[in-house]
């Protein structure tokens, strides 16, 4: 997390987790838990799931797209099983800036609440898909 071009994800200041580069090409991003869907906007949701709570952000500085190459898939209030479609999206047609910001396709996915470096992953560094586990908590 401390690589994301974001201080509030790279300093853990919404939860700590993994952010992860997403291939170029349209991906369908999937809930990474089973639970509720907490709230669902065109680049980010968080879904809760037996008390904890886990938000994905589809890139950096993408709400300045206002929805734009984003398409929900979800409904907020449903309930969704660990893999189920969220948000289709293209992170290789995404601008290199909006609203005089850089734009990142990087993909934050974070632990809401929880405590500054508690989570452990051992999937930094390598290449993940749909199901594999990002990280765990002690």
């Amino acid at each position: 997390m401390a690589d994301v071009p974001d201080p509030v994800f790279a300093e853990e200041m919404v939860g700590p987790g993994v952010a992860i580069e997403p291939a170029p090409g349209p991906t369908t991003v999937v809930a990474p838990i089973a639970g509720t869907v907490l709230k669902v906007l065109p680049h980010a949701f968080v879904v809760l799931g037996d008390g904890v709570g886990v938000l994905v952000h589809l890139g950096i500085n993408t709400v300045r797209l206002e929805g734009e190459g984003f398409e929900v898939l979800a409904t907020q209030g449903s309930e969704v099983a660990a893999g189920d479609p969220m948000i289709a999206w293209d992170p290789a047609a995404l601008p290199a800036t909006a609203g005089g910001q850089d734009v990142s396709p990087v993909v934050p996915v974070v632990l809401m609440d929880g405590a500054k470096g508690s989570v452990t992953s051992d999937a930094i560094g390598g290449t993940v898909a749909a199901g594999d586990l990002l990280f765990a908590t002690p």
